[in-house]
């Protein structure tokens, strides 16, 4: 018998469709679940909110987490702009769980964030974000000084409706508001973040630079730098360059084989670039492109090392796939999830096409776009 289950249901009737899908999560599991995570697509937040009482009561479940999503992901396949249900069902014995609810308060400085349980040992906080209420990208950044070594996992919810309509789900009840997730400690679970592009033309240095504005490029000014690359680069790469060129930024300067953050390069300033994130002189950057055959390269290989370096093969796993992703890039939904799937064996694996993932690069913790964000237990 497994420790892991999902089932993932589509229909106009989303009671129902729960049923189906927490039948099938519970089907194979060896004893009651300790964790169960739901995530619901459907144009109604009201529906949302009974999927979650529904699946809250028929799991009996010690902890649920959930929330509305775009699309959804369960098993091998992937569902999106239909009514779904898919849930995650998990048997951790001796594993600590620790749900909260994040909530954005005024302070004298601005605005605090509470509801976050103090840290106790080694743990991984799964969360689920309201993006219309709750500052992902700030929350995340400041977690990394704050909460030293704690890996933040999961995505933002989507809102048919805008602001006010997502819902987040907690052991039975909704929330429009903030943040919810689950402190898990004990359980050993390790994190993949696969940013899907692949690197062209050499690594530079930045030689001038401002906030998130490259002036200069190896000596030369940024948008000339780029335009000779370019020029170089095989016409293949030239065509997926003029679809979206992106940066990756080193995350440390030490190795020689980088981890670089991917971040979308926004316009230019005269003759400097403007990328999504700070870049200070003396870091080290490399040119990315992304598309298909790209992202699903990336994917297999982070699967790959995952599996190499794991002391224990994964069992189930809760995946966080941007919405960019899925039928858009791959031509099917399914890709993440069945990638995801075979690479790892799993027993149970669910999640959502999200507004943007949560994970770790290089061990600090980042809010991506259109990547893919794992958090997988041990078997």
């Amino acid at each position: 018998m497994a420790r892991f289950g999902d089932g993932l249901a589509t229909g106009a009737d989303l009671r129902r469709a729960a049923d189906e899908a927490v039948g099938s999560a519970l089907a194979g599991l060896a004893a009651a679940p300790d964790l169960v995570c739901v995530f619901v697509c459907s144009d109604d937040p009201s529906a949302v909110e009974d999927v979650g009482g529904r699946v809250a009561e028929l799991t009996g479940a010690r902890v649920l987490v959930g929330c509305s999503a775009a699309g959804v992901l369960g098993g091998r396949r992937g569902v999106e702009g239909v009514g779904a249900v898919s849930v995650f069902a998990a048997a951790l014995p001796g594993v600590q769980l620790r749900p909260f609810h994040l909530e954005v308060l005024p302070a004298e400085r601005g605005a605090a964030v509470v509801g976050l349980p103090e840290r106790d040992g080694e743990e991984v906080a799964l969360l689920l974000v309201d993006p219309y209420s709750f500052p992902a990208a700030g929350f995340v950044s400041q977690a990394n000084t704050a909460l030293p070594g704690l890996a933040v996992v999961g995505g933002l919810a989507h809102g048919p409706r805008g602001a006010g309509s997502t819902r987040l789900l907690l052991d039975g009840r909704a929330v429009d508001r903030g943040a919810v997730g689950v402190l898990v400690g004990g359980a050993s679970a390790r994190t993949v973040v696969s940013q899907g592009c692949r690197p062209v033309g050499p690594a530079m240095t930045v030689t001038a630079a401002q906030g998130n504005v490259v002036h200069e490029l190896a000596g030369l000014p940024a948008l000339t730098r780029v335009e000779r690359l370019l020029g170089d680069l095989p016409p293949v790469e030239q065509a997926l360059a003029s679809a979206g060129l992106s940066i990756g930024i080193a995350m440390d300067e030490v190795v020689e084989d980088h981890d670089f953050l991917v971040r979308g390069i926004l316009g230019v300033q005269g003759t400097s670039l403007v990328v999504g994130d700070v870049v200070t002189v003396g870091q080290t950057v490399r040119l990315q492109v992304r598309d298909a055959e790209a992202a699903a390269e990336d994917l297999r290989a982070h699967l790959a090392g995952f599996r190499s370096s794991a002391a224990h093969p994964a069992g189930g796993a809760l995946l966080f796939s941007c919405h960019g992703r899925g039928a858009h890039l791959f031509g099917t939904a399914d890709h993440d999830p069945a990638a995801v799937s075979r690479g790892l064996s799993l027993d149970g694996l669910a999640g959502f096409f999200a507004g943007g993932e949560l994970g770790p690069v290089a061990g600090r913790n980042h809010l991506h776009g259109f990547t893919a964000s794992l958090l997988a237990f041990p078997a």
